[in-house]
Parts: structure tokens; sequence; C-alpha cells
């Protein structure tokens, strides 16, 4: 099978009315949000949603979808009920125009950004899978996070469909990545340390907290309590617990606090943070920053962030990795210590 193009087979399209305003595709699916998606020709984004494989491309008024059903199944346009699952995974149900209009009404740097910047917008995403993509995300960029994230679904993950040569796979069950020679497999697979939060993470989840419910539970928890409870988990700190908790667990208010948002608070809103000494992403410093980006934005703070932090990736200054300096610092989870580092020859450590 081969990738497919709206003009070229038009009839295993459908399509969800979606201005350009309201999604962005080029945005959103390469802003640092899923790791999953590829430009595979232009303007034609293919990736895998909801265990199956999709092109998406959009004009000016409307989302258009494709679905591929196995090398065996059946053609056809994508199902209502198969567009539902689009929808849900956009949040296209939330009114990003409204939401731009309040945040440019209470903050001015908001709306300069916002004049060039629009249709960024939250997805949400499975919880299993956006919990061990951030695990990925410790201390990264995206290229590097992309190509664990992808190498770790060809190792562990079913397979899917096979198009123009690449192989996709659906995400790992939690059951997959808890097996004992997991660890060992993703090191291999040029993780680095992460592969211990991986297969820690997983046998936590599935021997102490239940399982996936515990992770699906969370969504109707409270947020600070949802945080609380993923900052247990191996691996997972105050900035991966703010990742899932805003794209997978339904918390728009979460906001994630990394190096580049702490750079945004200091040179676009003259915040510091209460102890004048503190010069690291500590997690009482960013409580206080998230603390002050919600009583700026409100309740979808989470998503104003997701629109700063996108502008802040396209601008000339931004760097595809921080100093080395600064990646030391736990905006993330902590790296082992340098001694243990060191005893490791595998590349991307």
């Amino acid at each position: 099978m081969r990738h497919r193009t709206l003009t070229c087979s038009p009839a295993l399209w459908a399509s969800i009315p979606c201005p350009r305003a309201e999604l962005r595709l080029d945005l959103v699916l390469a802003s640092g949000q899923s790791f999953r998606w590829r430009e595979q020709s232009p303007a034609h984004w293919s990736g895998v949603l909801a265990g199956q494989v999709w092109t998406l491309t959009q004009t000016e008024e409307r989302l258009h979808c494709t679905v591929y059903r196995g090398d065996e199944g059946w053609l056809g346009r994508p199902t209502l009920e198969e567009l539902e699952a689009v929808r849900k995974y956009f949040q296209l149900d939330v009114s990003l125009a409204r939401l731009y209009s309040h945040w440019g009404a209470v903050d001015s740097h908001f709306q300069e950004v916002a004049r060039k910047l629009q249709g960024v917008r939250l997805l949400r995403q499975d919880p299993i899978e956006c919990l061990f993509s951030f695990i990925c995300s410790s201390n990264n960029n995206i290229a590097r996070i992309t190509g664990m994230v992808e190498r770790l679904c060809q190792a562990f993950g079913p397979q899917l469909v096979q198009l123009d040569g690449v192989t996709y796979h659906g995400f790992p069950s939690l059951q997959a990545l808890a097996g004992p020679e997991v660890e060992a497999r993703l090191r291999k697979l040029r993780l680095g340390y992460r592969a211990r939060y991986v297969s820690a993470s997983a046998r936590a989840i599935l021997e102490e907290r239940g399982g996936p419910a515990w992770l699906q539970q969370l969504q109707e928890a409270p947020y600070k309590e949802a945080h609380r409870a993923l900052c247990t988990l191996p691996g997972v700190g105050t900035k991966v617990a703010d990742c899932i908790c805003l794209m997978a667990l339904d918390k728009p208010q979460a906001v994630p606090v990394d190096i580049h948002m702490w750079q945004i608070a200091q040179r676009d809103y003259s915040w510091h943070p209460s102890m004048s000494r503190a010069k690291s992403l500590s997690p009482q410093a960013n409580k206080e920053l998230g603390n002050f980006f919600r009583c700026l934005w409100g309740p979808y703070a989470g998503w104003a962030q997701a629109v700063l932090f996108c502008a802040d990736l396209r601008q000339p200054h931004h760097a595809l990795e921080p100093p080395a300096k600064l990646r030391k610092q736990p905006h993330h989870t902590p790296e082992p210590p340098a001694k243990l580092r060191k005893q490791s020859k595998e590349p991307g450590v």
C-alpha cells in the first residue's frame, strides 16, 4: 500500500469542518506534543491514532482524513465512529477562537504572539502513550525523542500496516514494556538511562497500581491529586507529570515548565521566583511559575502555554538542544550521577 494524498484518492477521504484558525496541523503535530506523526508528503501527515494508521491534511475550512485498515483490510472512507476519534484527539469541541480572544484580552504579549500563530491547540492523547513518550523526553529534544519513541514502538508494539516501505506500529502495552529483558533491549535501542524508567514504571503500574485503569482514573481526579500520583512513578518529575496531566488526563490548567517557559517568563513577563537565588527549575519554582500563568490566563492556562512554547520553537534563537549547563537542570527528571553515566558507552546518553 502507498501513502494516500487527497488529490490522488479522494473517494477514500472524509472531512470534518475545521477552519485553520482552529487547527494548524503543521504547528500542532510537530511541536513536541505527540511524537508519532510524519509529513510523508507535502501537507499530508501520517501517524498512529487510536490503534489505526491515518493520513491527515487540511484545506482552509476542513480537516481531511483517511485511514488504512491493514494490508488485507477493506478500503473505504473513515466511518463516523472513526471520525469521532479524530475529533476527540484534536478536542475540536473546544473553541480556540474564544480562548485566543480571552488570552489576548488579559495578556498583551500573548496577543502579539497569537497574531502570527493561529491554530495551536492541545491533543488529547492516550495516557499510556503520553506517559512513556514523556519519560523519554527527559533532558532531550524533539528530534531525539521522536527517534526513541519510534524505536520503542518498533521493538515492542504491534505491527499495523506498511506504506511505501514504512512499517507502522501501535504503541506497546504495559505488559510488553514490563518484561524482564525490556531495559536491556531499550538500552541497545539508545534510550540510555530512560530505559530503566520505562520498564520500572510499566511494572509499577501493573504490579502496584492495578494496571491501565489507574491511569484512566486519574482523568477524573483533581489536578493536584493526579500530579502527585504521577510523580510517584520512576522517571516522572514535575515537568513530565504536568505534560501528562495536560495532554492525556484532561487537566487544561496544567502548565509544563521547561527551560523555554522559564526563559519566556523572565524575558517577556519579568517574572522571577520568590527565592531570588533559585536558578534551576526546582519543583517549587515550577509550581510558582505555573500558578503565575494560571492566574494570568485562567483555567486553560496549559493551552496558552502551548502557543508560546510553539512560538519559541520557531524563533531563530531556538537551539535543538539546550546548552549542557542547562540540560543538567532537573526540568524533567534528574539524570543519574555523572559517574554512573560514564560507565555506559551508549550513544545519546
